[in-house]
């Protein structure tokens, strides 16, 4: 069978690009002939811009992105990787523009923002971690405030058919969270199917084994409750400034806000966002929250001119920043490869792991060139299977700055012993 290279596949790329792109725009164009009515009456509503109201959905916005870059950034520090906020707040902003500018853009944003928290130091455990809690804080917090917008446009008599929608999500929300207070038990039962299978296979610990240091691995880099409920705070001030944004968006075109329904016909365009339809749910948003707002008492042209205003300021402006941030991490790494090679020590390698292994080859369990230095013994099945608890333990020399930090080191333990 030919396989493609990557000059063929770039060659395909572009017609194919070219071509989903001339379909979005017949799809923009289609959607916006038939509502010239709305257009024309909320041109005259955008030509009467409150301007310092337009700023605040702006502000508004910029802590939404600032808010969702305190909570990756609070999620990798559970895992003792601490980055500047600015340099969190760039990838967020990247990933972002990757998500609302390609098909099927959350997964693609996903793998990026992967690779940028391991440049950060995160261990492929770590960042893993960290892209898939982002997300799980994201619709558990999202849900909840679905919730409270669903009492709140109770009392109009109109859910707009949104219930089994929200319910849907509740509920994957809290299995979700059940299986994580489960998550103990989870792992042993898991081992010990794996450890069952390879006793029949004939294949003891291979599998097994790199499993159970997996789950060691996740259980060491797993939030406190204190960091749990600081990252759900920070996932829930991101989306109220986003909704934020919106609300300013009615004021600075001189509309009333549907106060009611208004943040319930948020919540359901924020889950309109993740249908796999088109890229940052283009055009998908627009109708669902015009329809929505409308509903609960917007005006047509009025609330046609808000959800366009907030569309700007909260998808549009940010892609060439998210673009700009690219760029910026982008020059950043490559800058990062071209620097030299890091000063040694008389007589040692070259590489931090070259002097980690000449420290465990001697012996030696101390301060070094690269921290304190502590050799510890790796978790097991059985660890997990006979429901030890504490943090787990590396099979490798640790530094000090590698970003785990062990409970103890093996020569504590034989001291004590």
């Amino acid at each position: 069978m030919t396989r493609l290279s990557k000059q063929d596949l770039l060659r395909y790329w572009r017609p194919v690009r070219f071509l989903v792109g001339l379909v979005l725009v017949a799809l923009a164009a289609w959607f916006i002939a038939g509502k010239t009515s709305e257009l024309s009456g909320a041109t005259a509503f955008l030509g009467q811009l409150r301007w310092p109201w337009l700023a605040l959905a702006a502000a508004a916005e910029v802590a939404s992105y600032a808010f969702m870059a305190a909570l990756q950034r609070s999620l990798l520090r559970a895992g003792d990787v601490s980055p500047p906020l600015r340099r969190v707040t760039l990838v967020t902003l990247a990933g972002t523009t990757i998500q609302s500018a390609l098909p099927a853009g959350t997964a693609f944003a996903g793998l990026y923002q992967f690779r940028q928290f391991a440049m950060f130091g995160a261990d492929d455990v770590l960042a893993g971690w960290v892209v898939v809690a982002t997300a799980a804080v994201s619709l558990g917090t999202l849900s909840a405030l679905a919730g409270l917008g669903l009492s709140m446009a109770a009392s109009t008599g109109s859910a707009l058919d949104l219930v089994g929608a929200i319910v849907g999500v509740w509920l994957v929300a809290v299995l979700g969270a059940l299986a994580w207070n489960r998550r103990s038990q989870i792992y042993r039962l898991t081992l010990a199917g794996v450890v069952g299978a390879e006793g029949r296979l004939g294949r003891d610990g291979q599998l097994s084994g790199p499993l159970a240091r997996l789950v060691g691995r996740m259980q060491s880099v797993a939030p406190t409750r204190r960091r749990w409920g600081l990252a759900l705070a920070y996932g829930t001030a991101s989306w109220l400034t986003d909704g934020a944004c919106l609300m300013f968006a009615f004021i600075a075109v001189g509309a009333p806000v549907p106060w009611q329904g208004l943040l319930l016909a948020y919540c359901g365009g924020q889950l309109a966002v993740n249908l796999p339809i088109t890229p940052g749910g283009l055009g998908v948003v627009e109708g669902s929250l015009t329809v929505a707002l409308v509903a609960f008492g917007g005006g047509r042209a009025a609330t046609v001119a808000a959800v366009l205003l907030y569309r700007v300021v909260s998808f549009w402006v940010p892609l060439p920043v998210g673009g700009a941030s690219y760029l910026a991490l982008a020059r950043s790494a490559r800058a990062g490869r071209r620097a030299p090679a890091p000063a040694t020590y008389e007589g040692a390698p070259a590489t931090p792991g070259g002097a980690v292994a000449d420290l465990v080859a001697a012996g030696m369990d101390g301060p070094g060139p690269l921290g304190t230095v502590a050799l510890v013994e790796a978790p097991t099945p059985q660890t997990f299977m006979t429901g030890r608890s504490g943090r787990p333990r590396p099979s490798r020399a640790v530094g000090a700055g590698s970003g785990y930090q062990p409970e103890a080191s093996l020569s504590e333990e034989l001291e004590g012993t």
